[in-house]
């Protein structure tokens, strides 16, 4: 069960940033025992990995708090969000032999789908959040959401691997969110639609 959780927690943080929880499952993995990686998964720990994700990292950083850009770099995130997530779910399924559970173990495709699963719903609730806060703030929004959204995925990484139990609590509060934000959504979309209306082309 909570190597379960751990895999959600950490695919929840990537459908946020997919660069975040691969580093931090990377560097724990080299140098606590926090994290143990499978045999196939071992290029995780990989220092010269981590370095190029840690560059692919700064670039999402930069261009997630750029109004406009943000959208285009979400679209380009639909793969690799939801790829991140299948990554560190089965990377940490490892989890499952220290609890003596051997069904994520027999069945590895589980983990890869769980993971890109949930990574993409939660890519897919942010890509519809974003135009909203941009257009209602006149754009002043995007890098303070983008900036609590790393935040977010960093402390959720963090309490996946430490604190699985809370993984529960975060994922309920996630589904409230995702109600509240497309509600909004739907309303704002219904609210274009309406003063294009208005506006007949001259």
């Amino acid at each position: 069960m909570l190597a379960a959780l751990t895999g959600l927690g950490l695919s929840t943080a990537a459908g946020l940033n997919a660069y975040i929880p691969l580093l931090v499952v990377g560097v724990l993995a080299n140098v606590t025992d926090a994290v143990r990686l499978p045999d196939g998964y071992a290029w995780l720990s990989n220092w010269g990995v981590l370095a190029i994700l840690a560059v692919l990292l700064l670039a999402e950083m930069v261009l997630d708090k750029v109004p406009a850009v943000d959208s285009v770099n979400d679209a380009i995130q639909t793969v690799v969000r939801p790829a991140s997530g299948g990554v560190v779910f089965s990377a940490t399924s490892a989890a499952a032999e220290l609890e003596n559970s051997s069904w994520m173990t027999q069945n590895p495709w589980a983990g890869w789908l769980l993971g890109i699963v949930m990574a993409l719903a939660v890519h897919a609730l942010k890509s519809a959040a974003r135009p909203v806060i941009n257009a209602g703030t006149a754009g002043v929004g995007a890098p303070v959401v983008s900036t609590v959204e790393d935040a977010g995925s960093f402390g959720m990484s963090l309490i996946a691997l430490f604190l699985p139990v809370l993984v529960i609590v975060v994922l309920l509060l996630f589904a409230v969110l995702a109600w509240w934000v497309l509600r909004r959504a739907r309303r704002f979309r219904a609210r274009r639609r309406a003063a294009r209306g208005h506006h007949p082309p001259g």
